[in-house]
């Protein structure tokens, strides 16, 4: 028997990031929001789940930008500190390079020494570095990362003009950094931000500098109980606002009728609304919800799409602590070449990759029974990869070996549990396209206006999260959400009342 749901003014399709601003912030204009989500819980990729004692983020572990959040949290009249307990990490994260680990202080001053210790001298050009980049973030943030992309003429202006002349925009952002910075551990530190939006330094705009002030200024933080508490926290202030969510509803289909939407269904049942925002995965909602005349790009479009890497993510649970290891620990122990490669030319396993280990029990202590010590493992991969039988255990075993070399332990005889998440799993939770796990790479020829359109050939859709604009990651994602609850306002403005279309 279907589930009957009463008309709502906008459906929002998905739980996560994106879809919880969007919601919330339509719902505190006046409108009726139902968010429909096929998992039994909030989140999309920033889901949680609990093993033996242990209580795994199972996506988002970087919490960056903390201007965005706090910027969200005003909108709806509320504080991120009446929400959330943040920590500032100091260190911010720990690098292991061949010659050794390097911590990376938190705050631009202690940065500044540590560059100088690093590369004798290089301070002046940390300060030149850092103050174009202050000037990309401040542009970006304000201006850049608020526009739809659906036309390239949203981006022109005498402000936007004078700042491509001024700063270094478009051009390669490795060459940009090497044109400060000659010492490869810096250029490293500089360069692996980039990877959280899913690109080659040397393919991502020198835009993407604005991340290394994120990074070095506005610092590194934890939400004491996990990211998770982040989704928690949205999703009360979206339901206090008189957002309804749905869990375990599943939207099939996105109805038209009179050339423009008329609802969704969902599992069965017909939803009528004016309105729905796709927080889901972009290329699904084209293809599987919306009838061929509304889809706007077709398979040979997102076959040139470059993809950010996809994943293969070890959470473990061990029965002890581990003090060598950080919060945030990046292994660049190895070269980054053959990898890299692996990812973007020639996709396939990785023969020794570089990773990054999470263990946020060093920092928060509710997340692993006493004792013990929460650890996430990422390898990046290629997007599509065909599975290979034995692939994970290969790669396991090769982590553990280096992060034993790095630590002193091996913690193979430690793990209590341990549960392996990859492409197959992006695709049967996320519906992800070709399992990726971070949207489209931020290459120069998919930025702002070359990104997939936010608003849909069928008038009354609109698109948010990692596959449109503004990009991949949390903050950008949020952004997205609030961007897409924007123009579905104004959208609901120009229709005439009390007409809604029947299917």
């Amino acid at each position: 028997m279907s589930t009957t749901f009463p008309h709502t003014d906008v459906a929002v399709i998905g739980a996560g990031f994106s879809g919880l601003a969007a919601a919330a912030t339509l719902a505190r204009s006046g409108k009726r929001v139902t968010v429909f989500e096929r998992h039994d819980m909030a989140g999309g990729r920033a889901r949680t789940f609990s093993a033996e004692g242990f209580v795994f983020d199972m996506g988002p572990s970087w919490y960056w930008m903390p201007d965005v959040f706090e910027q969200f949290f005003r909108s709806l009249g509320r504080e991120v500190a009446d929400h959330l307990d943040l920590v500032r990490l100091d260190p911010s994260y720990r690098v292991w390079f061949p010659s050794g680990p390097v911590d990376v202080p938190a705050g631009a001053a202690a940065v500044r020494a540590l560059f100088e210790r690093l590369e004798p001298g290089s301070g002046p050009a940390f300060d030149r570095f850092m103050e174009e980049a202050r000037k990309k973030y401040e542009l970006g943030m304000n201006d850049f990362v608020w526009r739809t992309g659906d036309h390239p003429f949203e981006y022109v202006g005498m402000k936007a003009i004078r700042s491509l002349l001024s700063l270094s925009m478009f051009g390669s952002l490795s060459r940009h950094i090497r044109k400060h910075f000659k010492d490869d551990r810096i250029r490293q530190l500089l360069e692996f931000p980039v990877l959280f939006l899913g690109s080659r330094p040397e393919h991502a705009p020198a835009l993407y500098s604005l991340m290394n002030y994120a990074d070095t200024v506005l610092g590194t933080w934890y939400p004491m109980g996990g990211m998770h508490r982040v989704v928690a926290a949205m999703t009360d202030i979206a339901e206090a606002e008189g957002a309804v969510f749905r869990y375990g509803c599943e939207v099939t289909e996105i109805a038209a009728a009179e050339g423009r939407v008329a609802g969704v269904r969902v599992d069965g049942a017909f939803v009528p609304c004016e309105a729905v925002i796709a927080a889901a995965d972009y290329h699904h909602v084209e293809q599987h919800l919306l009838t061929p005349e509304w889809r706007r790009y077709g398979p040979d479009y997102w076959k040139r799409r470059k993809l950010s890497p996809g994943s293969l993510i070890f959470y473990l649970g061990l029965d002890r602590r581990v003090p060598e290891l950080l919060h945030h620990t990046l292994f660049f122990d190895v070269p980054f070449e053959d990898h890299a490669s692996k990812i973007y030319d020639t996709p396939d396993w990785p023969e020794d990759p570089q990773f990054y280990v999470a263990a946020p029990s060093r920092t928060d202590p509710s997340v692993a029974p006493p004792g013990c010590e929460n650890v996430f493992i990422l390898i990046p991969l290629a997007s599509g990869l065909a599975p290979r039988e034995g692939a994970h255990e290969v790669l396991f075993q090769k982590v553990m070996d280096r992060i034993e070399r790095a630590t002193g332990r091996d913690l193979r005889p430690h793990v209590v549990f341990r549960r392996d998440y990859a492409h197959a799993d992006f695709e049967a939770d996320y519906h992800a396209y070709l399992g990726n796990a971070y949207g489209l790479a931020n290459t120069i020829d998919q930025t702002a206006f070359l990104k997939p359109k936010m608003r849909s050939l069928l008038p009354g859709l609109f698109f948010a999260g990692q596959l449109t604009n503004p990009g991949p990651g949390v903050p950008p994602s949020l952004i997205s959400g609030r961007i897409a609850a924007r123009e579905t306002e104004q959208w609901l403005a120009s229709l005439p009342q009390h007409n809604l279309p029947t299917p």
